[in-house]
């Protein structure tokens, strides 16, 4: 299949291989794209890597194709198919596909939805192929998924929790990336966000937003799908928000 690398092999080569059947000799055209997503400028923990880090480059169309193996881990957690999270991901396909790649990327979702998939097979082979600021923004996904009806099913959030872990994202950028989800609930949402505590001094609270904006600029993930910079975008965007209630709470200039 033109433009897909790691996802014809491995765990979810094994899924497609077992789904796809003439699909794959046809070529899915819609997540077929041979360009390569950037290196990874984070190691597998998140911390800053070095210019011999060994990540193969994934493709948009690898990197789609993850996205909606672990779509489907998500919607199925809770043993039940939403309407809510069924209209989410239409919404998502039709606004960075066409009508066509829209419509066989739910086809091929349904077909998912019917296997079993182990999250951490797949999530392992994804943290081995795709760059950490990618899979922040894979997990940033899943996570505006399990909250698409307002309400955060235990279930998914523990298969989320799971995904994340295999693909090795830290515990403080997942609860950061969490914590955009609970404004409404908890007060110091801003301070998670920025992965600081409400104690820290004004001086940390800015350089915990510079930093927090280096991470999750879209450029980190220029290459990865426009998906992917659209959720990079929101990231950053949110990170501003936090400093700004921050500020605006301690009357910081």
């Amino acid at each position: 299949m033109g433009g897909l690398g790691f996802v014809l092999s491995g765990p979810i080569g094994a899924i497609l291989g077992a789904i796809l059947g003439g699909m794959v000799d046809k070529g899915v055209a819609m997540l077929s794209d041979n360009t390569a997503a950037d290196d990874n400028p984070y190691d597998r923990t998140g911390r800053s890597g070095s210019a011999t880090s060994s990540y193969r480059r994934a493709t948009v169309g690898d990197i789609r194709i993850s996205i909606l193996v672990l779509i489907a881990c998500v919607m199925k957690a809770d043993g039940r198919l939403l309407k809510s999270e069924l209209d989410h991901v239409k919404a998502y396909l039709r606004a960075n596909y066409d009508d066509e790649g829209a419509r066989q990327a739910l086809q091929l979702l349904k077909q998912l939805l019917e296997k079993d998939i182990d999250p951490v097979s797949v999530s392992r082979q994804i943290a081995d192929n795709v760059n950490y600021s990618t899979r922040l923004e894979i997990v940033h996904m899943l996570l505006d998924l399990a909250n698409a009806d307002g309400d955060f099913d235990p279930r998914e959030q523990g298969v989320i929790e799971q995904i994340a872990l295999n693909l090795y994202i830290t515990t403080a950028d997942y609860n950061s990336l969490a914590a955009l989800y609970q404004k409404a609930k908890d007060p110091n949402w801003a301070y998670t966000v920025l992965e600081i505590d409400p104690s820290a001094t004004d001086d940390e609270v800015k350089k915990a937003y510079r930093r927090m904006a280096l991470k999750y600029h879209p450029d980190k993930v220029t290459g990865a799908g426009e998906e992917v910079v659209k959720k990079a975008t929101e990231k950053f965007r949110a990170a501003g928000e936090a400093y700004e209630a921050i500020k605006s709470a301690r009357g910081m200039k």
